[in-house]
């Protein structure tokens, strides 16, 4: 196969965004080999759903396979000779990494470094990865800066997304891979994860229950739409990471290398206050939230705010989708497939 028929692999190919992606790929007309593990994390029936869609497409092929087992993802690679890689696949969620934490040692480490492998061995053109805006934990210097140490994590899997940055790194300086990580900032969205908290907050108001809302509600985000992620993505993707000429060993930039690595973040626009967040929920579904006022949760951040500079000079592409128009397209996704 030349470069220009050898497939785009998609790790997380039934997930929230692997799904958008997918899809969005596949209706381009390209041909992608999906690679997903249907874990319990969350409803394996709306998993299902999503790559139900997907396998309505003949561009698409389907490999049941989990990140960690290292044989499995070997032999998607020999067979798929993919060009381009991006990986999606991970042990979400701030909070279930207090419960279990190994299972974010098995996805997000032992899992990465197959996917690395992978790469090297299939002389893959171009890997992107999803990283976290969770991974800036501690700091408080707003927009979060991809030019900033990021070295703070205040749960193990934004460690575990550190690592991987750390761990592309590697690969792009020993091996010449390019690499790009995308810094995600609380992307929701249409066929989104039911532990995220739109999701949950829709799901209660709608019967009636009340919602936590963390922090008193003085938590800010920079919400962002499924469709700006999915651009993002597909933009980077048609530009691989190249070695930076200005880096500099005696002030290196975490952000680029003189090896062909970059980190980007992708992230709404101005941070929305979480309150505000719930009143344009509380509109689009026409009902009023029963609010269970909860202090900060370890491992949170009070806010995050994303500096997407970066991302903007090399892809000419901003996220810009408000809340005021994703919100009610979520639920109207929400109300149709739940037939609420």
């Amino acid at each position: 196969m030349t470069a220009s028929t050898r497939p785009i692999l998609i790790t997380g190919s039934a997930g929230f965004i692997g799904f958008h992606l997918c899809h969005r790929l596949l209706a381009e007309g390209r041909q992608v080999v999906g690679l997903d593990s249907m874990n319990e994390y969350y409803d394996v029936a709306l998993k299902q759903a999503r790559l139900d869609r997907l396998k309505g497409f003949a561009n698409f092929r389907f490999e049941h396979v989990d990140l960690a087992d290292r044989d499995g993802v070997s032999a998607v690679f020999a067979s798929a000779a993919p060009e381009i890689v991006v990986n999606l696949a991970a042990q979400a969620g701030v909070r279930y990494s207090l419960i279990n934490p190994h299972s974010y040692a098995e996805s997000n480490l032992n899992g990465f470094l197959n996917i690395l492998e992978g790469c090297r061995q299939a002389s893959v053109g171009h890997l992107v990865y999803a990283s976290s805006s969770s991974i800036y934990g501690g700091s408080t210097r707003m927009p979060f800066s991809v030019h900033d140490s990021a070295d703070h994590p205040l749960s193990l899997y934004a460690a575990s997304k550190k690592a991987n940055e750390l761990m592309a790194h590697t690969y792009s300086h020993l091996f010449g891979l390019p690499t790009t990580g995308l810094r995600f900032f609380t992307v929701y969205g249409p066929w989104g994860r039911p532990d995220m908290a739109l999701f949950i907050f829709t799901k209660a108001i709608l019967a009636g229950q009340p919602i936590d809302v963390f922090n008193h509600g003085n938590m800010q985000r920079a919400f962002t739409y499924i469709d700006d992620i999915v651009e993002g993505i597909v933009r980077v993707i048609g530009r691989p990471a190249t070695a930076d000429p200005g880096w500099s060993s005696d002030s290196p930039d975490p952000a680029t290398s003189n090896a062909p690595y970059r980190i980007h973040n992708i992230g709404g626009g101005s941070p929305v206050q979480l309150t505000r967040l719930i009143e344009v929920l509380e509109d689009a579904l026409g009902r009023k939230a029963e609010r269970n006022l909860m202090p900060l949760q370890p491992g949170d951040v009070p806010a995050s705010f994303a500096d997407v500079s970066t991302l903007e000079e090399v892809t000419s592409f901003r996220p810009r989708i408000p809340i005021e128009i994703g919100i009610p397209s979520f639920v109207k996704w929400y109300r149709e497939y739940y037939r609420v």
